[in-house]
């Protein structure tokens, strides 16, 4: 009896195919961006979610702040 394995699919890798695909362009002299911005697919997210997070925290403290009164 074979020894199947099962793993988690974490679902389609937008990202990281658009940025495969933004860095073949690049190296193709395709696109002329700036390799910040050809890189952005790969920390663009993160730098999204760092912001979600902060405005929450920001009106987590304005909330906290206006109820003590």
């Amino acid at each position: 009896m074979a020894n199947i394995q099962k793993t988690a699919s974490t679902g389609f890798p937008f990202f990281g195919i658009l940025s495969l695909i933004f860095i073949t362009l690049k190296l193709c002299n395709i696109i002329t961006w700036s390799w910040w911005w050809v890189l952005a697919p790969l920390w663009g997210p993160f730098v999204i979610g760092l912001g979600i997070v902060i405005v929450c925290l920001v009106l987590l403290g304005i909330v906290k702040c206006f109820s003590r009164k």
